[in-house]
């Protein structure tokens, strides 16, 4: 795996960042707006996030001022993401039990962040990796699908990736696995039909799973 990351590394330098990586960098990595950030991505494409971030960190810079904004106003400022009315509830109530049990602060503690409305495991890995630069694996789809495709893991489901990854993938890896394979997924190692023929780790690729590609 070692050497698909070294590959992979060279070929995405060059893509665009992610919307998540893009809000790290340019909020220096502000676990707060990386977290809210998260929430708004999911089941969401990255630039509808970016758009809907940025108009919410308008008004919003802090749990204070999220907390403050009536639903309404949220859902209408982060529409069109995929479950907007839901996430605007669940943003106040994060809002809210980050001013009440943790100070105002974002937990940096895995286990801490998931007892927050809507935070499951990828979300708090991505706000433990970006926010805080401390070990984690964020398996999104794109990692799950990729991860079985080069035949590195056999599992059913994300959070089976999840553990399988720990158990066998270098902890120097882990950080920036899932930035790496999401924009390679995006660009190359698409769900149907991947650019097989242009695939810079073709050669060490078992395919599990391809029934079709270009």
């Amino acid at each position: 795996m070692g050497r698909v990351i070294a590959r992979l590394g060279r070929h995405t330098a060059s893509l665009p960042p992610t919307a998540l990586a893009e809000v790290a960098a340019t909020t220096e990595r502000d676990p707060f707006r990386i977290l809210i950030g998260c929430l708004l991505s999911l089941r969401t494409r990255d630039e509808t996030t970016a758009g809907a971030a940025a108009r919410l960190f308008a008004l919003a810079d802090g749990p204070a001022a999220l907390a403050a904004l009536p639903v309404a106003t949220i859902e209408r400022t982060i529409f069109p993401v995929g479950f907007y009315r839901t996430k605007a509830r669940n943003l106040v109530r994060v809002a809210e039990e980050l001013l009440t049990r943790f100070g105002g602060r974002v937990p940096a503690e895995l286990d801490a962040l998931l007892t927050l409305p809507g935070v499951g495991r990828k979300t708090a890995n991505l706000v433990v990796t970006f926010g805080f630069g401390r070990p984690g694996i964020c398996v999104d789809t794109h990692v799950h699908r990729i991860t079985n495709r080069l035949g590195f893991v056999r599992t059913r489901t994300p959070e089976e990736t999840e553990w399988a990854l720990r158990a066998k993938l270098p902890r120097r890896h882990w950080i920036g696995l899932n930035d790496l394979l999401v924009a390679f997924g995006q660009t190359c190692c698409q769900p149907l039909s991947p650019h097989c023929s242009r695939c810079p780790v073709a050669g060490l690729c078992h395919r599990v799973g391809v029934v079709r590609a270009r």
